[in-house]
């Protein structure tokens, strides 16, 4: 199975909607990046003003779209059916096939859709959808040790810690070590 089988109305969940991201999403991604850059900044590599501008951001989007055309990412963007704003985005990047059969996941929530138990709906659906669809056998997860709350919710959604990297990844400017988890799909 493959991204062949994403459903054009995109993936349900109880509150919420996952897309896959495509280029005609410039707009409202760029206005989700830009309204949460203070909150996400603690979380993400240090950004330019350029990283802000339309141009740029459809240069990434035109990047992203060739790498799901491939099968080597999964970029979805979670909606809620009231507004159709985005609220936040997971990706599922790094897939690797073969003997390994895994990929990285990564999300980010807006600032105001925080606490609500979003991220953990829309991430269950998505990781439910990524093994029945891509048959992957494991979604690994990183995150910062002071990131509190991306602990809890891995831990929530089943993912278990297997070490910390240190100086892993450069974050707001600063390496950054980080905790690794993953979880095993079981049916695989």
């Amino acid at each position: 199975m493959s991204l062949q089988n994403f459903p054009s109305t995109g993936l349900k969940a109880h509150r919420l909607t996952l897309q896959k991201l495509g280029t005609d999403d410039a707009a409202e991604l760029l206005r989700y990046q830009i309204e949460n850059r203070q909150h996400l900044q603690p979380w993400e590599p240090l950004r330019t003003d350029e990283f802000y501008a339309f141009g740029t951001i459809e240069r990434r989007i035109a990047s992203m779209v060739q790498q799901m055309s491939e099968e080597h990412s999964l970029y979805l963007l979670i909606r809620t059916p009231e507004s159709d704003a985005v609220i936040g985005e997971c990706n599922f990047t790094n897939i690797v096939r073969g003997p390994f059969q895994a990929c990285h996941l990564g999300f980010s929530v807006a600032e105001s859709a925080q606490g609500q138990g979003l991220m953990y709906e829309a991430l269950g659906r998505a990781i439910e959808f990524i093994f029945d669809a891509y048959g992957l056998h494991r979604v690994m997860a990183n995150y910062r040790p002071e990131n509190i709350r991306s602990g809890k919710l891995l831990k929530r959604l089943g993912f278990e810690v297997e070490g910390t990297a240190r100086a892993y990844l450069k974050i707001n400017g600063c390496w950054a070590d980080h905790v690794l988890t993953s979880r095993i799909n079981d049916k695989v």
